[in-house]
This record gives structure tokens, sequence and C-alpha cells, in this order.
């Protein structure tokens, strides 16, 4: 135990004993409280003025005399001329209103009938244009007043597709309710109805024996496993069976088809997990930039490249890197076994092949190998050669001063698109591209050549950027995260292609989105990256069927549409485009967010707002989206409404 025999007593300075002091301090603290609690009580009675005023404590008025006002500069207001308003200003009925009658916003359900619906590629629309070149056949979207103002319903019975890569090979029956293609096509195996379900061998027109072997004849012809052919246009594509098994290969294939008699084809594609647009080599140039595609196909399209002055197959060369591949199979290739059973004559089909022959001479192509089905061709690395033959083929001329990459309702020209100028002939122009997977990060060209205006360290940044913030989408989006969840994916404001980037290691493709009304084209960057994408303006619908995409992406979009179109259209296709139980992400002004949620709780979507990866101090925002599994009735349903 301790000794406290020399600690000092804390009570001897005081002359009293220590129970004494206990009472001393109790009788004193109990008496300031008294008095301080009646001296309360006293100023809150009204009678504290006078003794305040008595006190030696003045009372100050608000005003702050003359003698003692500071000198103030010209206009300036002094604390003498400040009222002080404490009632409130901000009222709930004050609060901008995104739209009359916010809060009772509702869009419902469309007829069963529009399930599919397409506005810009409408069958009934599409009879009031010509049918030359298959004008008839392009996008022709509705006016203001005839767009619809409701929601496209999921056919009756819908399901949640495969997962890839089950999805590539299988796909319900009730969510494409169409078998004439089973029927059609059955012997060329494009696909085949089993129960409730289609089946997809991988069989085609001219690859009867599966997309596989098929991909495998092309592969002894170029090299399709080093890396250098990465992106793909495949026109006419069927159901993108050749698209649907080059993804195996790392090879990322745009295909598409026009809406036409082979109904539902481009949607098959879609709802196998594959890239796909509903398009057409009609009038108006595709919607990519050029020098965009490694390698271009046709297996039996049936487009008529020797027609229109070649026109198509300049279309094909615009679009095609320096030193791309244009492959073609079918009619009128290897005529000389098929002819009979291709119901043509033997002269028409040698007359057709030497007019393409003679159309990819002229435009300084080589034609590399012919194999039995198969024919390539290959496109110069650069015009240096070319243009000093324009001496021996006239035709066609190069295109005048125009941008090349403008293709956006861009009239189709039967003219040469140039290439890039060269300082060697050994140089490819527009600059070489890196090989996959290192061209998806590497500087590409454009921006290394200041085509964009953007540096090789903002380029970089971005990069790094977008894998920091699609990090954290995944960690407020756990289906984004989820691999399988998602598949077919859509950025609509895509920028530089960061975003897909990003989700580059994931089982996912991004159709990577470049405004028509950006500031800046940056759609040949995303392609020298490796990715693909399209134009688009967002004041109309775009070249796909409904429930297209699992997840939508939209950075910044309502900020760069602001007074261009209404804000409910650009919703409303979105929902058309979406899957039932499928995702959003909306990055932008919180305001613009807050007009956004309004609108999306009127179309029952399940919505709320977070903050900024960098903290709650930022005015952008994340709304996170989710749509509600909801479905046409089915037939006994309806019937009961009708009664």
């Amino acid at each position: 135990m301790a000794n406290h025999k020399n600690c000092p007593n804390p009570f001897q300075s005081f002359p009293f004993k220590s129970k004494k002091a206990n009472l001393y301090y109790i009788t004193t603290a109990s008496i300031l409280c008294s008095l301080f609690y009646l001296l309360g009580i006293w100023q809150h009675s009204g009678g504290a003025s006078s003794a305040i005023s008595s006190s030696g404590f003045p009372r100050l008025p608000c005003t702050i005399p003359d003698v003692v006002r500071p000198s103030l500069p010209r206009n300036a207001t002094s604390a003498a001329d400040v009222v002080l308003d404490f009632s409130a200003h901000h009222r709930a009925e004050d609060l901008i209103r995104t739209e009359e009658a916010a809060q009772d916003l509702h869009f419902p359900p469309c007829d069963p009938k529009f399930s599919e619906y397409t506005p810009c590629e409408d069958v009934q629309r599409s009879l009031r244009f010509d049918r030359e070149r298959l004008v008839y056949r392009e996008r022709h979207c509705p006016e203001q007043g005839e767009r619809l103002k409701c929601r496209i319903p999921a056919p009756h019975g819908y399901r949640a597709p495969f997962q890839w890569p089950e999805s590539r090979d299988k796909a319900w029956f009730a969510n494409v309710p169409h078998k004439e293609l089973t029927v059609e096509k059955k012997k060329q195996n494009w696909v085949h109805f089993k129960g409730d379900r289609f089946v997809f061998p991988g069989g085609g027109t001219m690859f009867s024996n599966g997309a596989d072997a098929y991909i495998d004849d092309i592969g002894k012809m170029i090299d399709l496993k080093g890396g250098s052919i990465r992106t793909a246009i495949d026109t006419g594509c069927g159901v993108a069976s050749w698209g649907a098994y080059l993804l195996s290969r790392n090879i990322l294939t745009m295909s598409f088809a026009p809406r036409d008699t082979h109904e539902a084809q481009v949607q098959f594609a879609l709802e196998r997990g594959v890239p796909a647009l509903i398009g057409v080599l009609a009038s108006k140039r595709l919607p990519y930039p050029s020098r965009a595609f490694d390698m271009a196909h046709c297996s039996r399209c049936l487009i008529p490249w020797g027609q229109y002055d070649g026109a198509y197959l300049m279309e094909v060369d615009r679009v095609l890197r320096p030193g791309g591949y244009w492959i073609l199979s079918g009619p009128p290739i290897n005529w000389e076994r098929h002819w009979k059973g291709w119901d043509r004559t033997a002269d028409d089909l040698k007359a057709e092949q030497d007019r393409i022959e003679s159309i990819a001479r002229s435009m300084c192509w080589k034609k590399l190998k012919q194999k039995g089905d198969i024919a390539i061709w290959q496109k110069p690395t650069n015009h240096v050669h070319c243009k000093k033959n324009r001496k021996v083929f006239k035709f066609p001329p190069f295109c005048p001063a125009q941008d090349p990459d403008k293709a956006w309702y861009a009239q189709m020209e039967t003219c040469l698109t140039p290439l890039p100028e060269v300082s060697d002939i050994k140089d490819i122009a527009g600059g070489e591209l890196a090989k996959w997977p290192e061209r998806l990060t590497a500087v590409p060209p454009r921006i290394a050549g200041g085509g964009v205006g953007v540096t090789a360290e903002a380029f970089k940044e971005n990069t790094d950027l977008w894998r920091s913030r699609v990090s954290y989408y995944k960690s407020l989006d756990h289906q984004l995260a989820q691999r399988g969840r998602y598949r077919n994916l859509l950025d609509m404001n895509a920028n530089l292609g960061g975003f897909a980037a990003a989700l580059v290691d994931d089982p996912v493709w991004v159709m990577n989105i470049v405004p028509a009304e950006a500031k800046t084209d940056t759609l040949g960057v995303i392609f020298e990256r490796g990715l693909i994408g399209t134009y688009q303006s967002w004041c109309e619908a775009m070249s796909t069927y409904p429930r297209t995409y699992d997840f939508i992406h939209a950075d910044s979009v309502f900020n760069l549409y602001n007074d261009r179109c209404e804000m409910d259209d650009i919703l409303l296709e979105m929902d058309r485009i979406l899957r039932p139980e499928g995702g959003i992400i909306f990055r932008d002004d919180v305001d613009v967010l807050v007009k956004i949620k309004s609108m999306l709780d009127g179309m029952q979507y399940e919505s709320r707002i977070i903050d900024h990866e960098r903290g709650p101090h930022e005015r952008e925002k994340v709304l996170l989206a989710y749509k509600q599994y909801w479905t046409a009735p089915g037939p006994t349903e309806a019937t009961k409404n009708v009664s």
C-alpha cells in the first residue's frame, strides 16, 4: 500500500475541519443558485430595463451612432442600413418545376402492337419514300407530333435472355416471337425452333457447315490471330453468326441489316448478345467515321456492288482503314460452280464479277486471293501510287475537300475518299495502329497527330479517370459488378471511349455513341482503340429494336441536349431500348438529375441520386435507375380488359 504520510492535506489552508468545510461549500452554492434564479425571473418579468440601465451596462441601440460610423465607399451599404429579415423565403410551391404539374407526371404503356416498334424504320412510314436505291429502307423518323408518349411494352411472357456465352446459341421464343426464318432458312442452318426457344447452329447461306469452319477458311488466307485485325463490319449480316463467332478470336464486329422481309434478323443478333444495328447501304453514308474498320465482310448479302458506278464499294473503302480487308463470298464468287443453283446465267454472273474486279482496281485495291467461295481484297496503306495512276483510271476521282468522317445523314458520293498524306511510300496513312490488346491504351494516331484537340497526356488521364469511375459505379450498382448479369451496354455520350475501355475485361460489349451535336468528333479515336460505336442524335430514335440493351450510361447527355429537344422524348427512347430489369447510370448536374428523377418516377422506375465519387460537395452527381419488369397483358387479360 502507498504511503501517504508525506502528502499535503488539501484542507490544511482552511481553519475548518473536513465536515465543516463540506457544509460550508454546500450552503454557499445553494445561496448563489437561488440568487441567480430570482434575478432571472425578475429580468423576464419586464422590470429589468431600468435596473440594467442604471447598472453601468447601457442598452445599445440597433443603429450605430453617427459618431462611430466608419467612412464607407460610395454606393456601399452600412450595417445601419441593413434590415434583418428572419421570415422564410423558400417554400415548396416556389420550387422550379420540370413540367406543369410535375408531381403528376405519368407515361402510360403503349398498345401491345408497338412491342417491336422502331420509330425511324417504321414499315408503314417507309412506304411514303422512294424505292430507288432502297431509300425507303433508310432512316425516316416521325415528326414531333407523331411521336409516341408512352412506354413500349415487352411481349407477354418475356424472359431475361440467356447469359453469355450461352446466349450466342440460344434465345427465348417469347422474346422474339417470329418463326419465319426457321422455315425460310431451314436448309442453311441459320436458326431452329425447339420447344420454348430458338437454337442457332452457327450456319449461314454460304457457310452451312458453321461459322467457325468458315472463319477458319478465312484465317488460312489472312492473319486473324495476330492482333492486327480487331474491328470488322458485316454488311447484310443475317442473324450475325459471323460476328458472333469472331468474338472468341478477339475481333469485334459491327453487324447490320435492314428491317426487311427477313423478319427480326437484327433482333435475333441482339438477343444473342452480339453487336448489331438496323442499317442499309442505300443513298446515305454509313454512320461511321473514315478509316474505322480493319475488315469488311459480305456473305451473299445481296448488295449490288457493281451498280451505281461502284458507290457502295467506295463507301466500304471510306470506312476501311489503310491496309484493311474486304471479304466477299456468294454470288458472283465461284460462279463457275454455282451458276445453275443461283438461277442466273453464267454470262450474267461473269459480267458482275468483272465489274466488281474493275471497281476494286480503280480504287487501288489489291486482290489477295480467291479460294473456293471466298475472295479477299486489300486496301492500300496510302495513296501515293493511287494518285499517280489517276492518269490511267479517270474514274473514280478523289473526293474534293470534305470531312471524310461526316456521316450523319451525309449523302454517299461516287468518289474516292483520299487518305491522309504520308512523307514516305512505306508509311501508313493516318499513322500505324498498335496490335490488340495494346491498341486499347496506346495513344491513338488521331490524338498523336493533333486531329481532335486532345493531348496524349490528357488521353492517358482520361483512361485512368474512367477506370476509377467504373470502379465507383460497380460499388453502387451490384448488377454491373456481377459478371454475366449484363451483356449489351450503351454509352450515350462516349467521348474517348473511356467507359468501354474500363470494362474490356468483363463479358460485355459497349456501343459507343458520339452525338451528332457533340463539339468534337471523337468516334474515329474510339475505333482506333479497338472499340466500336456509331453516330446518333438523341433528338431522334436509335436504329435498333426495343429491349436492345441491358445497361445504359448517360454522361452529361441532358446538358448537351438542353434546349435542343424534349427531355421526355429522350427518356422514352432510353426506356424503349432498355430491357426489363435493366439499369441506367446518369451523370449530370444535380438540378438536371432532379428533373430526370421526377420523370423516371412517372415511368415507374426505381431510382436514387448518389454523391459524386469525390464527395458531396460536387454539383455533378450520379443517378442510378432500374427499369421494373412488366410486359404486355396476355390474351386472357386483354380479353378481360376489353369486356
